[in-house]
Formats: C-alpha cells, structure tokens, sequence
C-alpha cells in the first residue's frame, strides 16, 4: 500500500466537521477545466490564496502499534501532541515539493514532486484545489490513481481535508495550518484491514517551508 497521499496533502496539507465521501479514479477529467463560479462559492474566494508558491519539505508516516479504543483521542482537533506520542513508530519520510498557483479567487493548480529517499523513487502528482457548487475540493492526479478530499475551515489559515470512502477502506483526515513562511499538516488515514472502531493506525505530520 501507498501510504502517501497525500495530501496535500497537502501535502499534503493535507489533508481535515468530516463525515465525506470520496472516490478513487483513474480519470483526469475532474482537473479541468475549472469550474464555473456559482453565488454559492463566493464565501471561499480566496480560500488557498496563502498557499500560492513553492514549498518544501518532510512528510512523515508513523504507525501505532497498539490502536486503542475510540474515545481516547480528539480526532477533530489534532495537535501536534497527536504525532509526537512516544509509542508511534516512524515508518517512512517523503521529502516534499508542492507548487501551487491560483487562476482565480475559487481555483488553484498544484504540483507535488514526492522523493522517496529509501527507495530512491521520485513521483509526481498534478492536482487541482477548488470550489465547486458551494463547497471545497482538493483533487490528485498520481500516476495510480485520482484522490479527492472535500474540505472545510477552521479560522483564516487553516483547511481541513477528509474523505471517507468504504470499498475498499480509506477515511483520512488532514488538518492544514498555512503561515506566510511555514506549512504545517497532522492527519492519520484508516485503510484496507484496519479497525476503525479504534484509533487510527496511520498516523501523518508535514512541515514545509515556503520558497
């Protein structure tokens, strides 16, 4: 299993109320062209203006490997707490690029270069942020597959992405903080196998720098 999303995640960044639905393609259509501006979308305008430019750094896995029952952790309202718990295992480093560029106050492009440094691997992912009809998407075209979040806000400077899909398993969730210098995501992922009557798994922090 590819555990990057990514995000973007954001970086993905990305990732973070979430009760959604998402889906998994292979098609691009949804990358273009952008969508027509509706009345519904102008609360938005501007919504991934701080994101615009280029920014690099870590994207971080961990695992937990003794999941306990739900309750015990604020899935909502992650903090950096979340991920820097004792018990989690880092499990894989991504080094990060993302360049994102608005066309418009509702749609902006991404592309998101992934080096894996265990492998030697890079990929590279084009993807769109959006308002469409009223609400908030984050779309990645991976060389496997297209991944869609929807979002939501928390304050001026921070997205939250989320999906929620069922066959097969895959429900994450990113909570994106955006300064004028730093990019910080903390998320986690349920997937194939694992049991989400627990707390997640998975477990993801990113920090990246702008410029």
């Amino acid at each position: 299993m590819n555990y990057t999303h990514l995000i973007f995640v954001v970086s993905l960044v990305l990732i973070v109320g979430f009760v959604i639905s998402c889906k998994s393609t292979t098609s691009t259509q949804e990358l273009l062209p952008a969508p027509e501006f509706r009345e519904a979308d102008k609360p938005f305008a501007n919504v991934y203006k701080l994101l615009d430019g280029e920014w690099n750094g870590d994207f971080i896995i961990y695992e937990d490997p003794t999941p306990q029952p739900l309750g015990k952790v604020d899935l909502k309202n992650l903090t950096l707490a979340n991920v820097q718990a004792p018990h989690l295992k880092e499990v894989n480093r991504i080094k990060v690029n993302q360049v994102y560029t608005s066309e418009s106050p509702y749609f902006q492009r991404v592309v998101i270069t992934d080096y894996y440094p265990d492998s030697d691997k890079t990929e590279v992912a084009t993807g769109v942020n959006k308002v469409e009809k009223g609400k908030m998407w984050c779309i990645v075209n991976k060389p496997s597959e297209t991944i869609i979040h929807e979002g939501s806000t928390e304050g001026p400077s921070t997205i939250i992405w989320q999906s929620n899909q069922q066959s097969p398993q895959k429900i994450e969730y990113f909570k994106e903080t955006v300064g004028e210098t730093e990019y910080e995501i903390i998320g986690y992922g349920y997937y194939t196998g694992d049991d989400a009557t627990l707390t997640p798994r998975l477990w993801f922090y990113g920090k990246y720098e702008r410029g």
